[in-house]
């Protein structure tokens, strides 16, 4: 069976909050051209698969400018480095 292949997948820059109970929440994100989204809302988070882009992780269901979205964090298998994950979109 051939390899299935993604391009959907877009790691992007975001900038992040921590609530008092350890929560992750992104609140900025920067596209691959640079361009700044402020996250309004994170309706939803949980364990999923990006199905467009390939892979899983923590899939935080978004509103940006009116337009719900998915961003999802990637965990890092490492868990000893200072690296703990990345965050990911799936590009439309």
């Amino acid at each position: 069976m051939p390899e299935q292949k993604f391009d959907a997948k877009v790691y992007v820059r975001v900038t992040a909050d921590f609530s008092e109970e350890g929560v992750m929440l992104p609140r900025e994100l920067v596209w691959e051209d640079g361009e700044r989204y402020a996250i309004d809302r994170v309706i939803d988070i949980r364990q999923a698969a990006a199905l467009k882009a390939g892979g899983q992780g923590d899939r935080y269901t978004v509103m940006i400018r009116g337009q719900k979205s998915y961003l999802f964090f990637e965990r890092s298998a490492d868990l000893t480095g200072s690296v703990i994950g990345r965050w990911f979109a799936e590009r439309k």
